[in-house]
Parts: structure tokens; C-alpha cells; sequence
């Protein structure tokens, strides 16, 4: 008799079979018959029977459910932007349930509630078995009523619907769970992406059905804010057949898929496809995954470059915009990779350019305040460089100068550079015209030394020193910004600093009837200043005898700008002489006057 009913289920699930398969119905990898194309295949021929019993079904009360349901316990998604309450467990035989039921890999395929276990060959891929640990797969069986988020389209929480106006893409129960974007039936609606998707994933179909780039809500900022025009989401670079990357041919296509694996994502706080702060180097490692090739980034890092992230010191979007976590130095701290953009026109100092869009920065005022986004080149390097008490001195970037004049923190550059400094470097704020300056160029040099290139303007960019030695924006074919140099401080070109034993000592690095061209110890100062109106003594009667003599320029000025006053330095044209260097002058304090045109020190075992 039991022969019988397997018999008579058997053939009214081929007919449907194939009746199903006449209108498009596809089962792919879920046909576990002996003709089908799944890796795990059984002896019994009608692909249905393997989930669904039509007058048996002992184990769900929806969907005719034949396999064995999981009672495997699960831990969800979980990480700090994931504001929701915790997800509860799927109940059992939810519609997830069912999925899990083979996917969870406790269960193998073919174990039957209505017929028993079925003689079955072959193994599932692994990239299909998500385990218990489901953190690293996107959220699902959310706990109810579901929370509205800036980056969500704005009907889910409103009306339970998704912006796919078709309705493929749809909520089950109000919550999102497995059907919400898969079919169990229908494998290859997406060709490049076949895994039972309930639309076209490419170009980020799927993923937009519930975020919306493009919500403002007032007050709150969208994570995804600049998307549409954004380079990752614009770019035709092909890419190649890796899973590292997506699946698509090329960038845009990838879209979100591009950084982000919606199952069994190496890094499971918002599912990068790399772990931690990895995710960028599958396409900017300079390799041939993607074409035309991507400048190295990574190679620049490997100079003397900014200290990159270990897994133990990684960003995390929820951070304070004041960066105190050591210092630490990854592509998220100075780039949103959802809207940046390819830098195609040099913009003018200081406004920020499209590689930095959408980046929090830290007001220049009081140095804690956050700006989101920010606006201006320096207030992205400020979340480090200002009042972060992260800062340390660290041996690879080369000798630090002592400044003789300074105020509290000798590494916060923001008293340095501010309107209240007695002079410094027009990094934020407007270069002063009360002063002459008669070596400064009309345009920055290129790296050659020779072609001239930027406008000089009247600010400057931190990057306009700090940068990678060979960037592009100034004759080279490196990337932009400063990610890393064969020069110290991070530094694009040369630039000597002098030090000695003691104060007062014999300066031991000092370079007698100096080379002025770009290969020389001044040419990171003469990218912008004319080295032959310094030596014709233009603006102080000693610069001449000082460079023929050898020395560098740090022995008496400082790069950045006064920190702090003095009532004997008086500090005009960045006069903050290196404590390291020089000494006093027996009894008297180390001294500076412009007007006077006097100094008091000893350096070089001579006193001034």
C-alpha cells in the first residue's frame, strides 16, 4: 500500500514538474533527480519529492514540506550599525525554516518525512552551508515591528513594501526572510548570479528594492548618501571571474556585490567580501583582476606610508569622528567608498575633491566638533592630526624637530595653522599680504623640477606636501594623496633636516654648495619657492651663507606654522627655530626678531 501512494505521489509530481517547467519554472540546483543539475543527486525521479509531499506532509503546515526541518539553534546578524533589535530564532517551519533545513547543513537532502531517506550521492558546495552562525549572512527574521533606518526605503516600516513596484522583491509576514530574495524554484532569472534570486541582481536591483540611496531624512545622515554618482557604482572596468569581486563583468554591475557577500562573508560586520579593512585591495592592489588596471594604493602603503590596520585596530563607522584608536589608518577613515568619486580636475585648496566625498571631518575651530561631510581637505586629516590623544612620535617617519616655541601638544597641527599662529603655511586660512614674499611662485612645480603646474592660489593642501611621491596630479603616474613615499613625513619630494648630537653641536647632515634641482635636500620647499630668489638674499641678508654653508631650512623654520608665542621669537616667514639644533647664547634666551633683522643662538659650535 505504501508502494502505491509513493507511486501515485510520484507521478502527479512529475506532471506537475513538468508542467511547472513549460512555464518557466527552473529548479536548477534544487532538482535532486538523477537528470537534474545538482551536485547531490538521489534515486528517485521526481525533483519535488525531495521538499514537498502532496498528501503526506508531516513536518509544516505550508508548502507541503517533506524534509526534515532543523531544530538547529542560530546566532544572527549582529554589528555596530545594525541598530535593530536582536533577531529572534526563525520559527520552525517558517519559510526560512524550510531553506535552512538543507542549507544550515545539519540536515543532508533527501531526508524525508513522508517517505523516509532516500539513497542520495554527491555533497552540497560549501559556499551553500551557512551553519549555525549566521552573522555572517544578511539579516533576516527581524524582530517585529521592523526599524526604520535613513538608508531604508521609507515603505518598509510605513506600509510593509518594498520600491520593487513588480512585487518580486517582497517582505513575507512583514519581515524579510530567505523568499524575500529567493526563489526556490527559479534559479537563473539572474544569468551571471544564478542563486535563485527573485529578480535581477546586477547593477544592485535586489539590494535597492529595500535601500535607498537617495532618502533624506532630516537630521539623520544616509550611509549611503552619493551612491548613484559615485565611482564604484559608475565605473565600466571589467573585472575578472573571481568571487572576490562579484559576479557581474564589471564594476557597475557589481554594484553593492562588488564589496559586499550577502552569505558567508569573510568579514561579517556588514558582509565585506574582505576581512576588516581588506575589502579595498581586490581592485587596488594594482593587479590584472580588473581592467584597465587600478593605480597601486597598496604599493604606496609600503613606503614610509600611513600605518595600516591590523585586525586588532580596525575602523568602524560608529567610531567618534576624533580618531584616538592609536592612530590608525585605513581607506574608511578618509574615504566613503559609496560616494566617492574618480578625481578627473584638480579642485583649488581647500575644498575637498571627489576621492573624499561624503567623509566626516573635525572642525578646525575647536578641533572636536564634528563636519558631516566634510568640506575642506584638512578637516578629514584633523580627525588624527588635531586634538586626538592617539598621536605618537614614531621612528619611520624620520627625525621630529623640537620646536623652541610651541603651545600643549607639539603633534596637534590646528594652533600651528590657525588665524591666531604669528605666521604659518596658508593650509587653513588665506595666506597673509602684509609681508612680501618674493621667492614664492605664480604656479607649483611639477615633479621634474622644471614644468610648472597648479596655480599657487592662496591656500594650500596638506597634500600639497604630503603625498605619494610619484602622484599623478604633479607629473607622476602613482596614485593621488598621502598614502606613501620613499621620503620621510610622508613627504613628495626631498627635504633634508638637520640635526646634532646636543644643542649647540656640530650639525651632522649638512650639505655644503647644495644641488638646487629636484634631486637636491631643498626640493620639496622649492616645489613652491624660487631657490634662486632665496640665495640672492631677497627676503633675509643670511639665507645664502646659510644653504652654501649646508644647512637645511628646519634648523629655522618650521614646515607648518608658529604653535604657540614667545616674547623673543617673534616668529614672522615660520622663524621657530629647532631646539635640537641650537642653543642659547650664554645667558640670553634664544631670540628672533624680523624687524631688527637679530638673532640670538648657537649653532653649528657658532654663536649668532
Amino acid at each position: 500500500m505504501k508502494r502505491l501512494l509513493l507511486a501515485s505521489a510520484l507521478f502527479m509530481l512529475i506532471a506537475c514538474s513538468v508542467a511547472g517547467q513549460q512555464i518557466g519554472d527552473s529548479l536548477g540546483a534544487h532538482d535532486f533527480s538523477q537528470s537534474g543539475t545538482s551536485p547531490v543527486k538521489g534515486n528517485v525521479s521526481a525533483s519535488c519529492l525531495y521538499c514537498h509531499a502532496p498528501h503526506a506532509s508531516l513536518s509544516a503546515p505550508t508548502a507541503l514540506w517533506n524534509q526534515t526541518l532543523s531544530v538547529q539553534s542560530y546566532t544572527m546578524y549582529g554589528s555596530s550599525t545594525f541598530t535593530a533589535p536582536a533577531s529572534p530564532q526563525p520559527p520552525l517551519a517558517s519559510s526560512s525554516s524550510l531553506c535552512l533545513s538543507c542549507h544550515d547543513g545539519t540536515v543532508a537532502p533527501g531526508q524525508t518525512v513522508a517517505y523516509g531517506k532516500f539513497s542520495m550521492t554527491g555533497i552540497m558546495n560549501n559556499a551553500d552551508i551557512f551553519g549555525a552562525d549566521l552573522r555572517s549572512s544578511h539579516p533576516f527574521n527581524l524582530a517585529l515591528p521592523m526599524q526604520d533606518s535613513p538608508d531604508l526605503v521609507a515603505s518598509l516600516t510605513t506600509s510593509g513594501k518594498t520600491a520593487d513596484t513588480a512585487g518580486a522583491v517582497k517582505l513575507n509576514k512583514g519581515n524579510i526572510q530567505c523568499d524575500t530574495c529567493h526563489d526556490a524554484h527559479v534559479q537563473s532569472r539572474d544569468k551571471a548570479s544564478a542563486n535563485f534570486l527573485v529578480v535581477d541582481g546586477s547593477r544592485g536591483q535586489l539590494c535597492f528594492a529595500c535601500h535607498d540611496p537617495n532618502r533624506v531624512t532630516t537630521g539623520l545622515i544616509n550611509p549611503l548618501s552619493g551612491w548613484s554618482t559615485s565611482i564604484h557604482a559608475t565605473a565600466g572596468n571589467t573585472v575578472g571571474s573571481t568571487p572576490s569581486v562579484g559576479p557581474y563583468p564589471d564594476v557597475a554591475t557589481n554594484s553593492c556585490s562588488s564589496c559586499h557577500q550577502v552569505h558567508n562573508a569573510p568579514g561579517a560586520q556588514r558582509l565585506l567580501r574582505g576581512a576588516s579593512e581588506q575589502d579595498c585591495i581586490a581592485c587596488h592592489n594594482g593587479g590584472n583582476n580588473i581592467a584597465p588596471q587600478l593605480l597601486n594604493v597598496y604599493a604606496e602603503f609600503n613606503k614610509i606610508g600611513h600605518p595600516f590596520s591590523s585586525t586588532k585596530n580596525s575602523h568602524d563607522p560608529t567610531e567618534a569622528a576624533v580618531l584616538n584608536n592609536n592612530r590608525h589608518a585605513t581607506c574608511a577613515d578618509c574615504h566613503n567608498s559609496h560616494a566617492a568619486q574618480q578625481t578627473v580636475a584638480f579642485t583649488t585648496a581647500p575644498a575637498i575633491r571627489g576621492a573624499q566625498n561624503s567623509v566626516v571631518g573635525i572642525s578646525s575651530t575647536d578641533g572636536i566638533t564634528p563636519v558631516s561631510p566634510a568640506v575642506r581637505e584638512y578637516e578629514s586629516c584633523l580627525r588624527c592630526h588635531g586634538t586626538s590623544i592617539g598621536k605618537g612620535v614614531n621612528p619611520i617617519y624620520g627625525y621630529l624637530p623640537a620646536r623652541i616655541v610651541f603651545s600643549g601638544d607639539l603633534l596637534n597641527v590646528i594652533p600651528q595653522f590657525s588665524l591666531t599662529s604669528t605666521s604659518s603655511h596658508p593650509v587653513m586660512h588665506p595666506r597673509s599680504s602684509s609681508l612680501p614674499q618674493p621667492s614664492l611662485r605664480l604656479n607649483m612645480l611639477q615633479q621634474d623640477g622644471i614644468t610648472t603646474g597648479r596655480a599657487m592660489g592662496t591656500q594650500v593642501f596638506c597634500g600639497d606636501c604630503h603625498n605619494s611621491d610619484d602622484n599623478r596630479e604633479f607629473g607622476g603616474s602613482g596614485p593621488n594623496g598621502p598614502h606613501g613615499s620613499k621620503w620621510t613625513h610622508i613627504l613628495e619630494r626631498r627635504y633634508e633636516i638637520s640635526s646634532a648630537s646636543t644643542p649647540g653641536a656640530l650639525v651632522g647632515n649638512i650639505f655644503p654648495t647644495p644641488d638646487l634641482s629636484v634631486n637636491g635636500p631643498y626640493a620639496m620647499c622649492a616645489k613652491c619657492h624660487d631657490l634662486t630668489q632665496i640665495l640672492s638674499n631677497s627676503s633675509f641678508t643670511e639665507h645664502a651663507r646659510h644653504i652654501n654653508d649646508g644647512f637645511s631650512c628646519s634648523v629655522c623654520h618650521t614646515a607648518h606654522g608658529m604653535g604657540g608665542t614667545s616674547a623673543t621669537i617673534t616668529g614672522e616667514r615660520l622663524v621657530n627655530f629647532d631646539g635640537n639644533v641650537v642653543a642659547m647664547n650664554g645667558t640670553n634666551p634664544i631670540s628672533y626678531n624680523r624687524t631688527a633683522n637679530t638673532c640670538s643662538l648657537v649653532c653649528h659650535q657658532q654663536a649668532h
